[in-house]
């Protein structure tokens, strides 16, 4: 069956944009995951810059940045728990996000409808799976900023 963009029907039309706009808005609340992890990371240690994030949102370009993403955020990651002295696995989120990148590529070939179809199921589980991983970073830097300041607090009132 051969799709014919110009006999598609207004409701269908009016479908595909209201799923167009979810799409959209879930793309912009996952960049703006990154962009509150990398708030949290100290300026030193990033290696890129908080609204670098919503780079993702730029069709075409955002095949490249994907993986630019996963590396760089991997990378700020890395530095901070080192400088704070936090035990967390080795590039965290790396192998994740570039799975991430790797299936988004894929999605943009031309291939068979049921392929195409379970390469993209593959894809949205590991967006999500990338998605929880990279906030789980972000509350552990938030409650480590929590313990700093309670440390902080109770240090000055020994003195």
């Amino acid at each position: 069956m051969e799709l014919d963009i110009n006999k598609l029907d207004n409701e269908t039309l009016i479908a595909a944009g209201i799923v167009a706009i979810i799409f959209l808005m879930i793309k912009a609340l996952y960049a703006n995951t990154f962009r509150l992890t990398l708030k949290l990371i100290a300026p030193e240690n990033r290696f890129m810059k908080p609204g670098e994030a919503w780079l993702v949102l730029i069709p075409i370009f955002n095949i490249y940045w994907n993986f630019e993403l996963a590396k760089r955020m991997a990378d700020s990651l890395t530095n901070e728990f080192y400088d704070r002295k936090i035990a967390e696995e080795e590039a965290p989120g790396r192998s994740t996000g570039l799975t991430v990148a790797v299936l988004y590529l894929i999605t943009i070939f031309p291939l068979p409808l049921n392929i195409l179809l379970g390469i993209n199921l593959v894809y949205f589980f590991y967006f999500i799976v990338y998605w929880v991983k990279i906030n789980r970073f972000r509350e552990l830097l938030k409650e480590h900023n929590l313990f700093m300041q309670e440390r902080n607090k109770e240090g000055t009132t020994n003195l």
